[in-house]
């Protein structure tokens, strides 16, 4: 694998003359892994091949393999291929070796279907310009999606078409190990990385605290709306797995390519284009919310190996490991999860489907937290709650048992959000955290009815705080939380700490899902 003293040679800096009159410096498209096609495909990400010379790194790599029109993925303009496994870093200008910068490594959302590293090209640069002792080292990359990284084909693994499993978390454990192989040719401390995720990244995190090889690849963890229990049994996964190969053999006779029987499963995973691959992937996972309602089916699998055990297990059981983590959830997760988002428990038979798997007892309760369910926006609480902030709370309660924990809420919405019926969404932290996007069409429409400034302060906020536990692995006006007080930051107009807020719906989450 190429070494940190490699880069200082042989990487240039990116785009010099575009980054450096904005305070950074860019590095972009670096391969950390072996491009994942051919015979690799399907296999644990293998080290990059060394170069000679100086390589250009001003372009953002390739994305990876999937349906643009499914959720918000990248645009009609971004090119995508296999070959994706790059990534990128940001530092201050004037960085230099030894500089020993904290680092945040950022893990993209998408529900392991979509997105990429250059969504937003810019994205970051607020946060390494925090200045002072907040300046820090920036990295994102692209790891694998789809079928292509989080179905689980390893049954079908043989001989000759060895096939491994969790694709994409090893990718993303490949991408941890190359920072802390290279980062310190940038000006970056492989001793103070902070891994930082949103939804599908969030549970990223979460599940890489779980798995055994990223022990000491990351310092602190960030966990923002993780969905933390999307992970599956191996058998589960298999059964998916099936789905996929069947509707892989229909997509494939449809493109009038040859279809293979059931035993040859491998060579038609191996053969398929990676078109047929993303088409078949959508077939699934538009099904999948229907078939079994809560679950999603592009997500890590408990293996036995590379993940031993379900993340939440090993939380209570102090087998994560013992990182400081802020973690948290919006106040209404689930509001914008309809039309090609539609993938929660938030129709009439998803919640009754959940709902016959518990106590009527329980199920009274629960349905005295959301009046009016299935109403559309009592089910789209109903549904928010179950995937993302249930679970987070089981995290904060369990790891702050063994590590510090910081637990927040994202309440904060400008008025057109509160008008359109949306408040604080699933992602809106996200135009908090990172300046840049507020520059964007979404960013500027959120100020159309006011309260761009007041976000704006908010998002201020959220950015020292951040940035300070980057730095410190703490947050000075921030309590912890711990299971006896709950103390929650609640950010919204006026940031404040509330002990327990909701208590009366945690507690019916606990009886309606006490395995949780």
């Amino acid at each position: 694998m190429t070494t940190a003293a490699d880069l200082i040679r042989t990487t240039t800096l990116g785009d010099v003359r575009g980054v450096a009159e904005r305070g950074i410096l860019a590095w972009r498209g670096m391969p950390f892994a072996a491009p994942p096609v051919g015979a690799r495909r399907f296999r644990a990400p293998q080290p990059a091949t060394p170069w000679h010379g100086v390589r250009r790194s001003v372009h953002f790599g390739t994305a990876a393999p999937q349906d643009r029109g499914q959720f918000v993925g990248i645009d009609a303009t971004t090119p995508q291929n296999e070959d994706c496994l790059t990534i990128n870093v940001i530092a201050p200008v004037g960085s230099r070796a030894g500089d020993a910068h904290p680092v945040v490594v950022y893990v993209h959302g998408g529900a392991y279907a979509v997105g990429s590293s250059r969504e937003y090209p810019t994205q970051g640069e607020s946060l390494v310009r925090g200045g002072g002792s907040g300046a820090i080292v920036y990295v994102s990359f692209n790891y694998r999606l789809g079928a292509l990284g989080h179905l689980d084909f390893s049954a079908w693994s043989t001989p000759e078409r060895p096939i491994d499993s969790n694709l994409g978390l090893r990718d993303q454990v490949q991408a941890l190990e190359w920072v802390r192989d290279n980062i310190g040719a940038f000006g970056g401390d492989p001793a103070r990385v902070t891994l930082l995720g949103e939804s599908s990244g969030g549970n990223a995190v979460t599940t890489l605290m779980a798995v055994p090889r990223a022990s000491g690849l990351f310092a602190r963890a960030i966990a923002q709306s993780s969905p933390t229990n999307a992970v599956y049994p191996a058998d589960v996964a298999q059964r998916w797995a099936r789905e996929f190969l069947e509707d892989l053999s229909h997509v494939v006779a449809d493109d009038d390519l040859e279809s293979t029987s059931d035993e040859d499963a491998a060579d038609l995973l191996f053969a398929a284009p990676a078109a047929a691959l993303v088409r078949a992937t959508a077939r699934l996972s538009l099904r999948t919310p229907d078939e079994q309602p809560g679950a999603i089916c592009l997500a890590p699998v408990i293996d036995g190996d590379f993940l031993p055990e379900r993340p939440l297990d090993a939380f209570k059981a102090g087998r994560a490991h013992p990182v400081p983590l802020i973690i948290g959830t919006n106040d209404r997760e689930g509001s914008v999860f309809t039309g090609r988002r539609d993938i929660l428990a938030t129709t009439p038979p998803r919640i009754r489907a959940i709902f016959a798997k518990t106590r009527k007892k329980s199920r009274k309760a629960i349905k005295r937290q959301y009046p009016g369910l299935p109403a559309k926006r009592a089910a789209a609480d109903f549904g928010g709650d179950w995937a993302f902030w249930f679970p987070s709370i089981k995290v904060a309660e369990r790891h702050s048992v063994f590590a510090p924990v910081y637990f927040y809420r994202f309440d904060m919405a400008p008025r057109v959000l509160r008008v359109a019926g949306v408040d604080a969404f699933h992602g809106l932290e996200l135009w908090a955290l990172f300046e840049e996007r507020m520059r964007g069409p979404i960013g500027l429409g959120m100020g159309v009815l006011g309260g761009r400034s007041a976000f704006r302060r908010t998002a201020a906020r959220v950015r020292r705080r951040w940035l300070e536990f980057v730095v410190t692995g703490a947050v000075a006006d921030w309590p912890r939380y711990e299971r006896g007080s709950r103390r929650t930051l609640i950010i919204d107009v006026r940031d404040r700490v509330d002990a327990d807020p909701r208590r009366e719906r945690r507690k019916a989450w606990q009886d309606f899902v006490p395995h949780l």
